[in-house]
């Protein structure tokens, strides 16, 4: 697995590191992205073989993010602008680096988490005789069909906890809005109130009357 990134993000871009290499050379990585940041990583990919992006935001701003895809002559396989979460499958037309690249530069003050899926190639047989000729016997077969079940079962729950974490942190910033929203709602209640009590107070407060007497 050649996977490496570059850009403006900083060092760590890293983060959190769900899944790093498999049989079927896949990453899934969440790092975060800086507002006016870029983060780009690289793939050997050999001719042929079929890939497939997937990236979802996490935390940050409206939840969007630029993502750009290259292949190794500079040419544009993918680019969406301002995306929650998107899926791209593609087959490499050529052997090479390809790139790509998110990017968080026309925010200007929030940050964002991304979450990518990227996966090159197919998986393995699971028996290095599944392939023949023959049928597979029961056993096999209950074999293949718990695997691809399993399969499943992972993909769901990598993307329930996504959406846990990004229900988590609107739950957050809601949380943190109706808190200041209650804090400015008790100081006003209390100038208010405040004032109340020093405008009653002059309605009632005595009057020095002053008599003047003329003499005759």
């Amino acid at each position: 697995m050649l996977l490496r990134g570059s850009g403006t993000a900083g060092p760590w871009w890293w983060l959190m590191p769900l899944l790093v290499a498999c049989a079927v050379r896949a990453s899934e990585i969440t790092f975060e992205l800086p507002d006016n940041a870029k983060q780009c990583f690289y793939e050997e990919i050999v001719q042929g073989t079929k890939c497939t992006l997937e990236f979802q935001v996490i935390t940050g701003g409206h939840y969007d993010v630029d993502c750009l895809l290259e292949g190794p002559d500079g040419a544009v396989l993918y680019k969406e602008m301002k995306k929650q979460y998107d899926s791209f499958t593609f087959t490499a037309s050529r052997n090479g680096t390809y790139k790509f690249c998110f990017s968080n530069e026309f925010s200007t003050f929030t940050h964002k988490t991304v979450y990518f899926d990227f996966q090159v190639g197919e998986d393995p047989p699971l028996f290095p005789s599944e392939n023949r000729a023959t049928a597979l016997t029961q056993m096999e077969s209950a074999c293949v069909s718990i695997h691809e079940a399993l399969k499943s079962v992972i993909d769901y729950q990598t993307h329930f906890r996504l959406r846990e974490a990004q229900g988590r942190s609107r739950a957050e910033d809601l949380n943190s809005r109706v808190a200041y929203w209650s804090i400015g709602e008790a100081i006003i209640l209390l100038v208010v109130s405040i004032g109340q009590v020093f405008l009653l107070k002059s309605f009632f407060s005595d009057k020095r009357t002053t008599t003047i007497h003329v003499g005759s």
